[in-house]
């Protein structure tokens, strides 16, 4: 049987929370020029999850490495079984392989090679997945003036001069942990509200 991208996720989610335990799952985030199927949250890191079901090609895969390697602690690309004995070619050795595909009645995922730390993360890119209502709580936390007039570039570069990489990066997991979405528009009015 053919799996598809639909087909995959709600089983690849469960997976996931047997392998890592307490996560959050984020889909179809935007970062740079591409888009990632999956991001997922853990206590420690974020990791970039690209599927790839039997029904898609490599054609993007370049691209989409290059711009997961700049925002993702971990990367995973999640195979169908088409694409099994060639998915080395196409990602760096540090990104992890899980291969998924219909064992008798329900899907099975294998973990062919587990990620190892990227190499080429950039937290100056991370630091942009944060909403402004978001970077406004880490700069209160951090004891940072309130930058009304500022933008959000602006804002994102005085965390990351004032602030040390390691509480940044713990702190950013965190607020992502948190993130309400049913609240996030009046989080933002409100926090527009204020600015004028």
């Amino acid at each position: 049987m053919i799996l598809y991208d639909k087909d995959i996720r709600e089983p690849l989610f469960d997976f996931l929370e047997s392998q890592y335990g307490k996560i959050r799952i984020l889909e179809e985030k935007t970062m740079g020029r591409a888009r990632a199927d999956v991001v997922m949250i853990t206590e420690e890191a974020l990791y970039g999850i690209e599927i790839k079901s039997d029904q898609d090609t490599y054609a993007r895969l370049a691209r989409q490495v290059k711009e997961y390697n700049q925002y993702y602690d971990y990367n995973y690309v999640v195979i169908g079984t088409k694409h099994a004995y060639h998915i080395e070619e196409h990602v760096p050795d540090w990104w992890g392989i899980i291969t998924v595909e219909y064992e008798g009645d329900y899907i099975d995922f294998y973990e062919v090679r587990k990620p190892t730390r990227n190499p080429k993360i950039n937290l100056k890119k991370q630091i942009t997945i944060l909403w402004r209502p978001e970077l406004a709580h880490l700069q209160e936390r951090n004891q940072l003036p309130k930058y009304k007039e500022k933008s959000k570039a602006f804002v994102q570069a005085k965390l990351l001069e004032k602030v040390d990489e390691e509480t940044l990066h713990k702190q950013l997991l965190e607020t992502l942990f948190e993130r309400d979405y049913t609240t996030i528009q009046e989080a933002i009015d409100a926090y527009k509200k204020k600015r004028r």
